[in-house]
């Protein structure tokens, strides 16, 4: 069940939180523990975002590109327009890049992971040329939402946290996450019950780029510039998140909850090594050892539940 799978996600996640509480207690102060937060929150937002289109048995590895071509757009406008309307133009620029997507996939029916590797490269490289890797200046006004650096970081982590139990409660409560899950489950059963599946999957997609372009102003405020290559690897780390939280690869399964504890446990290794004083390289052995566990536990499920089915 994804419940059993969030309680071991915790149950590790509390380990070694313990582990470090014994031996390494500097893990805990408030300064740094604060910054480590305020790094991960707009992975944990490309995290709900992810989870979504994964529990319509879709994938999206352009995340990471749509997410720097945003912070780019955050950085041109920031000097001329105030912070609400960059904020709302990076999320409707998102959208946008995520409905190309949503329409290549749900309506011209291209599979998920060939449209979504091709936007990524064109995005990236498109990025890349116009931006010959310089980074964007942005206002004094602009970091940190114009307050202090420990206010900033506080905005930062809240709207993340309010973001996902947002979509958590509309996941479990309202009927579109219903819909979300019955696509994800068996689209053509979902079609006979009078849900369009092709609608549905190209409003996750359209939702993802929007989440994408909302983490992108929550990283952009986070430093004086912003970098255009900015994202790369968040694709994986937001996926690997998910599935490790429970969300089943196959869709259908899973919860926003699960996710955000996923993403915990895996942004929570590397400072854990650190402090532990264990090479660093072991971070990304480990982070795949516990991918393998969570996609084996999934097969091992569906192997019990086919064995049950009459």
């Amino acid at each position: 069940m994804r419940i059993s799978r969030e309680c071991s996600v915790a149950a590790a996640l509390v380990l070694l939180l313990g582990v470090l509480a014994v031996f390494a207690p500097a893990f805990f102060k408030p300064q740094p523990l604060l910054s480590h937060l305020t790094r991960e929150a707009p992975a944990l937002i490309a995290t709900v975002g992810i989870a979504l289109v994964i529990l319509v048995r879709q994938i999206d590895i352009s995340i990471g590109s749509q997410f720097a071509v945003c912070g780019v757009c955050a950085g041109w406008l920031a000097p001329h327009t105030p912070l609400p309307m960059v904020l709302a133009a990076c999320i409707g620029a998102g959208a946008l890049l995520g409905a190309l997507n949503g329409a290549l996939v749900a309506f011209v029916r291209l599979p998920s992971i060939v449209v979504t590797l091709g936007t990524m490269v064109i995005l990236r490289e498109s990025l890349r040329l116009v931006q010959q890797g310089q980074f964007v200046n942005l206002p004094g006004g602009f970091q940190w939402f114009g307050a202090s650096q420990a206010a900033g970081q506080t905005a930062v982590i809240a709207a993340a946290l309010a973001i996902t139990a947002a979509f958590a409660w509309a996941m479990a409560s309202l009927a579109a996450g219903r819909f979300i899950h019955a696509v994800g489950s068996d689209a053509e059963a979902a079609r006979l019950a009078g849900i369009s599946p092709s609608r549905t999957t190209f409003a996750v997609f359209a939702l993802c780029g929007a989440l994408a372009g909302l983490a992108a102003v929550l990283n952009a405020v986070q430093s004086p510039q912003v970098d255009p290559k900015a994202g790369t690897g968040l694709e994986l780390k937001a996926i690997a998140a998910a599935v490790v939280g429970g969300i089943a690869i196959t869709g259908g399964r899973g919860r926003i909850a699960g996710a955000f504890l996923g993403l915990l446990l895996l942004t929570t290794i590397n400072p854990a090594l650190t402090h532990l004083r264990v090479d660093a390289y072991w971070e990304k052995a480990i982070q795949g050892a516990i991918i393998l566990l969570a996609v084996a536990a999934d097969g091992l499920q569906r192997r019990r539940a086919h064995a049950v089915a009459p």
